[in-house]
């Protein structure tokens, strides 16, 4: 396995033989994502591209804001392989912002809005960010005091731009400047990062190029039919890979379509962009479907432009799945994949039965699937076992993690995605679970590690174990248990310490428990797994 990125340093890579292999099969055909919109442009120039607030883009319109946005950031002593973090909502600045971004060589590292101190602070240093982008306010929370906190304890970051009221930073509305010729980056080269739900400490970056990615897109456009007349509602963050690629705003740009964005994804705010913007397809994690399928405001809005519901992120129950054509009108296509790489989806022509139970097969036919018992021999045909994966879209390592890569890849390369699976014999994948310590709350990924450590730093906290407790509507939530020191705190006091440590609130944990001790192993390791069989247990038995 490749160890390093000709172009940065702490990037593992494909081997050039894959690399060769991949360029001559036609999946990479040395494209950029500046090239890309420079060519949508052109070929759709008076389309309208994007849809948010009050702005209308055309191609045209969007691909003169990039370069006007892109000279601004050059002219700010932003350069290529520079790294920013961008921390935007469901808005239009946020494609204005990376595509510059993009068409200089510089990396945006994608955060979520609900990301916190803990975790800005840690992406920030950790890639030695140059620029941090952030709205002034969002969800009731002021970035601009935020990014005070980080920017002060980081002394790479030089700039924070703000979509907004700058106050004492810079107005992002003030960058723009007159178009200059600057050199783009290489097809090659990493394009920008994302962020792993992984199962230890705060998210492993992901290090994606400009080929792997935009095969992503053309694959995903392929399998899911979209055209210059596709209209996709950005509903879930614009952040997540699931909104951006599969196929997602940068799928239907991809294919010339019109993105349209939801600020949030509750009924009230999509469904009338639905009706007014004639939506054709959109993507949900499964507990907002629900939320979805029980609104009434389905019946007093007109949602008959609406073809594909796409849900992804966590299972969703077969029962749930059979719903959504009655309850919506519009056909559900399930999507099973990771920032890392693969990427599955049902057929828009399966049979609904094979839409309703399964969560699709591989999009390209260079994926490779290896399912394996816990010594990594493949299991018998049907069986249960562990997803490993590699092809020209997913990943060989992570960003300066060479510890943890030789864990999560295995020597030739092919992705451990912690995942528990089964193929059916017309090749579909079941998805029965997740191996790795991670809870998987409604799509979001809490790392129990993380959560734990920062448990420990609680005076009244001896040791902690956070594990997955079952949910009917989202899946899994978080229930964190603790052996105290001395006097226990209460729940409510545990939680504020959590936030005041600038913990995001999907980590927050959703149950606390205190006990005297953990149950162990037999080697003398902390059971998880009896502690999770001991809390479903209390939890499904009736009180007195």
């Amino acid at each position: 396995m490749s160890t390093a990125l000709e172009h940065l340093p702490g990037c593992p890579t494909w081997p050039e033989d894959f690399a060769r292999r991949y360029r001559e099969a036609g999946y990479w055909r040395g494209e950029t994502f500046g090239q890309l919109l420079r060519d949508r442009a052109r070929d759709f120039g008076t389309r309208v591209a994007l849809v948010g607030g009050t702005h209308r883009w055309t191609y045209a319109e969007l691909d003169a804001r990039v370069d006007r946005l892109a000279a601004g950031f050059h002219a700010m002593g932003i350069r290529s392989r520079d790294r920013v973090v961008v921390q935007l909502p469901n808005v239009p600045e946020f494609y204005e912002v990376i595509f510059a971004l993009f068409r200089m060589g510089a990396l945006p590292v994608f955060a979520l809005p609900a990301h916190r101190a803990s975790e800005i602070g840690y992406f920030c240093a950790f890639t030695e960010a140059v620029a941090y982008v952030i709205p002034d306010r969002f969800g009731g929370f002021d970035y601009r005091g935020l990014a005070e906190q980080v920017k002060a304890a980081t002394p790479t970051l030089k700039h924070v731009l703000v979509l907004g009221d700058a106050g004492s930073h810079t107005a992002l509305a003030s960058v723009a400047t007159e178009p200059v010729a600057l050199e783009g980056p290489s097809p090659s080269d990493v394009a920008f990062f994302q962020l792993s739900g992984g199962s230890t400490g705060v998210p492993k970056l992901i290090p994606r190029t400009h080929d792997d990615y935009i095969y992503s897109l053309r694959a995903s456009v392929d399998v899911c039919r979209l055209s210059p007349e596709t209209v996709y509602l950005c509903a879930l963050p614009a952040a997540h890979n699931f909104p951006m690629s599969s196929p997602g705003v940068l799928g239907t740009f991809y294919a010339g379509g019109t993105a349209v964005m939801a600020l949030n994804p509750s009924p009230d705010v999509a469904f009338p962009l639905i009706e007014r913007e004639r939506v054709t397809v959109t993507a949900l994690v499964p507990p907002l479907t629900m939320v979805w399928l029980d609104s009434s405001l389905a019946k007093k809005h007109d949602l008959s432009s609406l073809k594909v519901l796409q849900v992804g992120g966590a299972r969703l129950s077969d029962e749930a799945a059979a719903r959504v054509r009655p309850t919506l009108g519009c056909g559900l296509q399930q999507v099973f994949g990771m920032a890392e790489g693969l990427v599955n989806y049902t057929r828009l022509d399966d049979a609904e039965t094979r839409i309703v139970t399964t969560q699709g097969r591989p999009m390209s036919d260079a994926d490779e699937l290896r399912v394996v018992d816990d010594d990594d021999v493949p299991v018998a045909p049907g069986g249960t076992g562990h997803l490993l994966t590699r092809g020209p879209y997913t990943i060989r390592g992570y960003y300066k993690a060479e510890a943890h890569n030789t864990k999560a890849f295995t020597t030739d390369g092919f992705y451990r995605t912690g995942d528990l699976v089964r193929l059916t014999p017309e090749g579909d994948l079941v998805v029965e679970g997740r191996a790795k310590d991670q809870i998987n709350r409604g799509g979001d990924k809490v790392a129990a590690e993380e959560v734990e450590n920062h448990l420990l730093a609680h005076p009244s906290v001896s040791d902690a174990a956070v594990v997955a407790i079952p949910d009917k509507f989202l899946g899994e939530r978080t229930c964190a248990v603790v052996i105290p020191r001395g006097e226990a705190p209460s729940p409510s006091a545990l939680n504020a310490f959590l936030r005041q440590r600038g913990l995001a609130s999907f980590k927050i944990p959703d149950r606390i428990e205190f006990v005297a001790a953990f149950p162990q192993t037999g080697v003398g390791k902390v059971s998880k797994k009896a502690l999770r069989d001991s809390l479903r247990q209390s939890l499904s038995t009736p009180s007195p």
